[in-house]
């Protein structure tokens, strides 16, 4: 077998794992949360907590005493509530996970223990779908990329195809 016959061989083998999530052409996205940033300072954190949670209109009753993400110990996690609350709320923009620099988009689900955090896919015509009181462990369905097709080839497929035809080409020109 020929070495252009081998490479159209794997192409052949890579496309359902390339395409799979895609509708229309449009390759499906990720579950986005948006979360406080670990170097962020505890002040800066709990300004942004009550800009969030005031003036921002984010729901925060669930980081309220009584709460499923409730923990005044850990500011982290009641940033990462607020924040993410606001986000989805707020067209899931760069600037709606900002918060003076202390709050990123990740595709790490923040969900533990009994506090569940939607994601930006619970986002259904501007409102938020599910409930935030189940419990996750932060494994399975939840939490995972269960798509079929690890990470590593939707990323690297195209600059290996790419990569792999100039090979040939040079190899049929006799460079």
């Amino acid at each position: 077998m020929s070495g252009t016959s081998v490479f159209l061989l794997l192409l052949l083998l890579s496309l359902p794992c390339s395409l799979k999530g895609q509708q229309n052409g449009i390759v499906g996205q990720r579950d986005l949360w948006c979360v406080a940033k670990n170097n962020a300072d505890d002040q800066s954190l709990q300004s942004a907590i009550d800009w969030a949670c005031g003036p921002g209109g984010a729901n925060c009753s669930p980081i309220q005493q009584g709460g499923p993400c409730y923990d005044p110990n850990d500011i982290q996690t009641t940033a990462s509530w607020a924040f993410n609350d606001y986000y989805l709320k707020n067209g899931l923009t760069d600037d709606a996970c900002f918060f003076s620099n202390t709050a990123a988009p990740t595709s790490l689900n923040p969900s533990h223990g009994n506090c569940k955090f939607p994601s930006s896919s619970s986002v259904k015509n501007g409102t938020i779908s599910g409930s935030t009181t189940t419990i996750s462990t932060g494994m399975g369905p939840d939490s995972a990329d269960l798509s079929g097709c690890s990470q590593i080839a939707g990323t690297w497929f195209w600059p290996i195809v790419t990569s792999n035809l100039f090979v040939t080409l040079a190899m049929i020109i006799g460079v």
